[in-house]
């Protein structure tokens, strides 16, 4: 079924377009009934049958094909113009054809421009049928024929120009919604790589903090316990106690970092809790370093990011040390203030210059405490040691309960 707008219009369209259409089939066969019918035969009479049917195999090939470019919309409505034309010169009772087929120019012209010029032409054409078979001017042509055309010509127009402003606001706001839903499809896709990509960079930050740390901790226990497994049998047997721990150790982070939550409301710990998880790792530290290692920590109760964060901080300051600092002395303070809390490490080793230094490590601890509102302050010098300062706002903290330091 041809329509004003195509896929564009919607079923109030659609279905007023059916209707006109089924109204125009019944005129068609009243017209051609009453030709056969009533007229006397003769040339006028099998002219109007001529004409009436070419506009009908017309129209037919046009309701078939809607989209035939050959006939429309140029072939059809020519046909029909030459066809009123024809039928006003050869009878007086084209008004009703010319009426029902008057939308047809606005469905069919394809723009508003060609509209106006085919019902034009055919304006042109009745009226000038019309005065041919009244042989000229007359009072009567001007009063009834002349004025009723026009007027209906006129709200044809006006009707045509309005529907084709509602199609082009219908279209506009398809195409609106069209160019919505796929900057939405765009935005959600972006979202999910964003999604994704953060999601890799978390778990490259944790495998660096955690498994990573914990498996270069076992080489060097391992190297340290080969070359003393004859010389030193204890401290051998130490530092094979070590590895075992430190595994067992990665093997419970691993599985953490597969099943534990994420996000800040990830649960609350219990009040010391952080304070024995870093004091586990400091102690498993100097044990396997040999160095000094003072530490003052607060039992404090966090959330479960937050203590994360801190253990990871404290983790990834003390491999550093290990690797770079060359140290004999490292002091790890947490303590809560009004703020939030804070981590601090300290070491007494060979320092470095802070802008020049890359690597994943303080990149990770950076990224990790901005999540949470935190932010790494990193302090060094050339042989004057380093100082390491995180900090971490506690937006809902629970009471502290104070404890001793080591």
């Amino acid at each position: 079924m041809t329509t004003l707008a195509g896929p564009a219009a919607d079923t109030f369209w659609a279905t007023t377009l059916r209707r006109w259409n089924s109204v125009c089939w019944v005129l068609f066969a009243l017209m051609a009934v009453g030709l056969v019918a009533m007229d006397r035969p003769g040339g006028s009479k099998y002219a109007a049958l001529a004409l009436l049917g070419a506009v009908v195999l017309c129209y037919a090939i046009l309701h078939r094909f809607p989209g035939h470019r050959v006939v429309r919309p140029h072939v059809y409505l020519s046909v029909l113009v030459v066809a009123l034309g024809g039928l006003a010169y050869l009878r007086g009772n084209y008004a009703a054809l010319f009426m029902v087929t008057l939308p047809h120019y606005w469905m069919f012209g394809r723009t508003p421009r060609a509209s106006m010029a085919f019902l034009g032409l055919a304006t042109a054409g009745t009226l000038a049928g019309s005065v041919l078979r009244e042989d000229g001017w007359s009072a009567q042509f001007f009063s009834e024929t002349l004025v009723s055309t026009l007027i209906v010509v006129a709200v044809g127009v006006l009707i045509g120009l309005w529907a084709h402003s509602v199609v082009a606001q219908s279209e506009e706001r398809a195409r609106l919604i069209d160019e919505l839903e796929r900057t939405q499809a765009q935005l959600s896709e972006a979202h999910q790589r964003q999604g994704a990509a953060d999601e890799r960079e978390r778990m490259a930050r944790d495998i660096h903090d955690t498994l990573a740390q914990g498996f270069a901790s076992i080489v060097v226990l391992a190297e340290a316990a080969r070359a003393g497994l004859h010389a030193d049998t204890a401290r051998s047997a130490q530092q094979l106690r070590s590895i075992e721990s430190t595994a067992r150790d990665n093997l419970a982070e691993a599985r953490a970092l597969v099943g534990s939550p994420q996000g800040p409301g990830a649960g609350r710990t219990e009040p010391g809790s952080v304070a024995r998880t870093l004091r586990r790792t400091v102690e498993r530290f100097a044990e396997d370093t040999g160095l000094t290692v003072d530490a003052e920590l607060e039992a404090l109760e966090c959330d479960q990011q937050t203590r994360i964060a801190l253990l990871r901080c404290t983790q990834e300051s003390l491999a550093n040390v290990r690797k770079h600092a060359r140290a004999s002395t490292v002091g790890v303070v947490l303590a809560r203030h009004a703020d939030g809390v804070e981590l601090e490490v300290t070491d007494d080793g060979t320092g470095f210059v802070v802008e020049e230094s890359t690597g994943f490590g303080l990149d990770g601890m950076r990224k990790r405490l901005a999540e949470l509102g935190g932010r790494l302050t990193v302090t060094s010098s050339l042989g004057d040691g380093t100082r390491v300062l995180a900090s971490i706002p506690l937006t809902s903290p629970g009471p502290g309960v104070n404890g001793v330091g080591a």
